[in-house]
C-alpha cells in the first residue's frame, strides 16, 4: 500500500474514486474467489504499468524489479503480463490453448502457459466486473460484450468468478 500511495495512486481518479480505491477493489474481489496470494497483490497492483485500457502509469516498465522487490517476481510477473496485453489482438482467441498473447510493450507475441492464461483471465474478470459493479452506465454499455468475453473464457475462470460474471452483467430482468 505504501508504494502505491507514494507513485500517486490515490491521486489519480478512477470511476468509483480513485485508482486506488478500485485496486483495491479488485484485490478484494480476487479474495472472495480464493485466489492465491500472488494473483490477489497482482489485482492491488495491476495498474502499475498501466494498461491497454488505463494509459497512467505509477511506474515505467523498466522499474520492474521495484515493484518485484515489494510484492515478489510471481505477482509481478502476473501485473507485467496484464498491463503489457494487447487487448484487440489478443481477447479474440486467448480461450484457446494455442492463442498467442500480444504483448503492447515489446509487440511479440508468445502461447502463455495454462496458469498464466488462467491468472490473466481471472485478473481480467476482477477489473471489468469492478467497474461494472459500481457503474451502471459502464455495465449497461460495456457489459453484454464482457459477458460475451468472460463466457468464451469460461474454462480459465474459477467458479466464484464465473459466477460473479453471470450476477454482475446478466442483463437486468424488467
Amino acid at each position: 500500500m505504501t508504494l502505491l500511495r507514494t507513485c500517486g495512486a490515490a491521486d489519480i481518479a478512477h470511476p468509483g474514486g480513485t485508482l486506488l480505491a478500485h485496486l483495491t477493489r479488485v484485490r478484494a474481489r480476487l479474495a472472495t474467489w480464493e485466489a492465491r496470494p500472488a494473483l490477489r497483490l497482482a489485482g492491488l497492483c495491476h495498474a502499475f504499468y498501466g494498461t491497454d485500457g488505463f494509459a497512467s502509469a505509477l511506474l515505467p516498465v523498466d522499474r520492474r524489479s521495484d515493484l518485484a522487490a515489494v510484492i515478489g517476481p510471481e505477482a509481478e510477473e502476473i501485473v507485467y503480463l496484464y498491463a503489457s496485453c494487447d487487448r484487440k489482438a489478443t481477447y479474440p482467441d486467448l480461450a484457446r490453448p494455442d492463442a498467442p498473447f500480444h504483448d503492447r510493450f515489446t509487440g511479440r507475441a508468445h502461447v502463455l502457459a495454462p496458469r498464466a492464461r488462467r491468472d490473466f483471465a481471472e485478473l481480467s474478470a476482477a477489473n471489468e466486473l469492478d467497474l461494472a459493479h459500481i457503474d451502471p452506465a459502464f455495465r449497461t454499455r460495456w457489459g453484454p460484450g464482457l459477458l460475451a468475453l468472460f463466457t468464451r473464457f469460461q474454462d480459465l475462470l474459477s467458479a466464484g468468478a464465473w459466477l460473479d460474471c453471470r450476477t454482475v452483467l446478466a442483463p437486468a430482468v424488467p
